[in-house]
């Protein structure tokens, strides 16, 4: 085909006078950054609740399969995955009315409260609003004060700067698809991701609010995992 055969000349001719430089390469007097990855063992009920879904999804996906074949059956799959990743994070955001506790979250608050009274100012990020929210009422009970970023907010700068020129504000949470580009938070330098996403990039675009120009302190970028979950393997891939 000419069309290929002239997009392939065209990208041999132009790809000695490629320059592609790192950010590690231009700045080089950011400070590191260093990944945690904390795996945790759900709790009692959050484990008896993520066994109990994942028996019902697994039988409900079969018959599916077995009636309409996996090409049809794709719905229930994600459903399904869906479902055991917000159990993962948190009992509440598949049953409001469960009295179980998500050890993600006791982890979180305690590493805050913790990170806190060192005089660090963390960000975390969520796909899930939801649980963010959830997030948000621990920080109240905590007396806790946070900012709160989400598709939904409009004046996305006068929240950035409450939380940058307010001293008092030392937790920023944010949705990954609202937050993931064109924030400058490098107050921050703790971050915490509470979901495991698909993508790596956006975990990374994401951690990056913080670890960019302007940053002076080592940025310790936490992955919270539930043992034993779908999201060791979504880590994996």
């Amino acid at each position: 085909d000419e069309a290929i055969y002239k997009s392939k000349l065209l990208r041999k001719i132009t790809e000695p006078f490629y320059l592609r430089r790192t950010k590690g390469a231009v700045l080089k007097d950011l400070p590191p950054k260093e990944e945690v990855i904390s795996y945790l063992e759900m709790s009692a009920g959050q484990a008896k609740l993520y066994k109990k879904t994942k028996d019902v999804y697994r039988q409900k996906i079969a018959k599916q399969i077995a009636d309409k074949g996996i090409k049809k059956s794709h719905f229930a799959v994600l459903e399904g995955l869906l479902r055991l990743r917000q159990i993962a994070c948190a009992p509440q955001l598949v049953d409001p009315k469960s009295t179980a506790s998500s050890s993600k979250l006791d982890y979180l608050i305690e590493k805050l409260i913790e990170d806190i009274a060192e005089g660090h100012k963390a960000l975390v990020f969520s796909q899930f609003t939801t649980l963010l929210g959830l997030v948000r009422k621990l920080l109240d009970k905590q007396g806790i004060p946070y900012c709160y970023l989400d598709g939904s907010t409009r004046k996305r700068q006068e929240v950035v700067d409450k939380f940058t020129n307010n001293h008092e504000n030392k937790v920023f949470l944010i949705s990954l698809k609202a937050g993931g580009t064109g924030l400058n938070l490098t107050d921050a330098d703790y971050v915490f991701h509470l979901d495991p996403w698909w993508n790596p990039a956006a975990e990374a675009q994401a951690t990056d609010r913080a670890h960019r120009i302007g940053q002076k302190n080592k940025v310790v970028n936490y992955k919270l995992i539930s043992k034993d979950t779908v999201e060791e393997k979504i880590l994996k891939l």
